[in-house]
């Protein structure tokens, strides 16, 4: 029984300022998928659910590549870019079993000029509400800090990451009244706000640690009233982890004459970021702390069938507690495995050609490899 393609579904909401590099980034992130080298190492290949927007990304990567050309920036574009993720065709040809579509990630592109001024009429005003909610299925919502900012505010970092905190917190909570149904909170929220250094490559000498530890000693204060203003959003906020996790992000290199779109930092994380790294967070928030079952059904969707993919099971329950209970240890054991286990778990997968497992055990084997690469910082909570 094939499972259910809503399983396979994961979200993205991606926020920052304007100017910090969102286009940039999808534009690599997707154009980088397009080169042939990729096609002809990955299991699988990225297909656009709309065929303009992937041609005007394509554009964008190529403009950057063969011409040196940044995207032009866009202002006040709300937008959400789905992809397919499905195997590539010598791999579908020899798959043990299953469908040859993986996953499909939605990404939702959030305007920074809504953080930034007022909205000008009703209209906007509405098209900010709505597009807030188109990314409340989100699990991982990634907030971008402009690494040429922090470059022109060297000895100042204060400055410029305390403005870019507190936009995003004002900006949020002016939208909760029109969000919340009678003051309710709700259960479908992002529930991962990580911390995310965009043009990573104009701060050679920043890797994660260092990164983290800037925000930390500038600007915990304003982490944990950003954190405190999503809690107001949120049932069971005991599930919501704001400035836990942090990640370097560059799109490519960029000189003066040229942009070397093969050396990118973090791009390939966006995949295991969405699909692997929220899996792991709700078997372990389910096995430690006490969730309402409205909240532990949202968590759910989709995590305990994702859970059976990466132990050869697709026939499980949708909520994550009956998964849980379902599968016992086994849960527990994928949750903590790591190191040259979860290593020789995916050449398993990929021995038995059973790709789905292979997929998601190899986005894990990704973050893994980024944490010891100085590269990703993931919460232990």
């Amino acid at each position: 029984m094939a499972p259910h393609k809503k399983s396979r579904e994961q979200h993205i909401a991606v926020f920052g300022a304007s100017g910090s590099g969102k286009t940039v980034m999808l534009s690599s992130f997707y154009g980088a998928a397009q080169e042939p080298q990729f096609l002809e190492d990955s299991i699988f290949r990225i297909e656009p659910e709309s065929i303009g927007q992937g041609n005007a990304l394509h554009q964008n990567y190529l403009g950057m590549k063969n011409e040196a050309q940044v995207p032009l920036a866009t202002r006040f574009s709300a937008k959400s870019y789905a992809f397919n993720l499905r195997l590539n065709e010598e791999f579908a040809a020899k798959a043990a079993k299953g469908s040859s579509d993986l996953l499909k990630l939605v990404w939702h592109d959030y305007p920074g000029e809504w953080f930034e001024q007022d909205v000008t009429g009703e209209s906007e005003a509405k098209r900010r509400v709505a597009a807030f909610r188109a990314l409340l299925q989100s699990d991982v919502a990634l907030v971008l800090v402009d690494g040429q900012k922090l470059r022109d505010h060297q000895g100042q970092e204060r400055v410029y990451l305390k403005s870019l905190l507190t936009s995003l917190r004002t900006g949020l909570l002016v939208l909760k009244g029109n969000l919340l149904d009678e003051g309710a909170p709700l259960a479908e929220f992002p529930r991962i706000w990580m911390l995310a250094l965009s043009k990573a490559d104009v701060l050679p000498d920043m890797d994660v640690v260092r990164f983290r530890d800037l925000l930390i000693q500038n600007v915990a204060g304003e982490i944990e009233q950003l954190r405190k203003a999503l809690a107001e959003f949120v049932q069971a906020e005991q599930v919501l982890s704001v400035g836990e996790d942090f990640v370097l992000l560059s799109s490519a290199r960029f000189d003066a004459s040229k942009i070397e779109v093969t050396e990118r930092i973090g791009l390939d994380l966006i995949l295991p970021i969405a699909a692997a790294l929220p899996l792991e967070r709700k078997l372990r928030w389910e096995q430690a702390v006490g969730i309402p079952t409205k909240v532990a059904a949202s968590l759910a969707d989709g995590a305990g069938r994702l859970a059976g993919f990466l132990l050869g099971k697709v026939n499980l329950p949708g909520p994550l507690g009956k998964a849980v209970s379902l599968l016992g240890p086994a849960l527990t054991e994928l949750a903590s495995v790591g190191g040259a286990a979860l290593k020789r778990y995916h050449e398993d997968a990929l021995a038995k050609r059973d790709y789905v497992r292979a997929l998601l055990s190899g986005f894990r084997v990704d973050l893994q490899k980024s944490e010891e690469g100085k590269v990703l910082i993931r919460s232990k909570r």
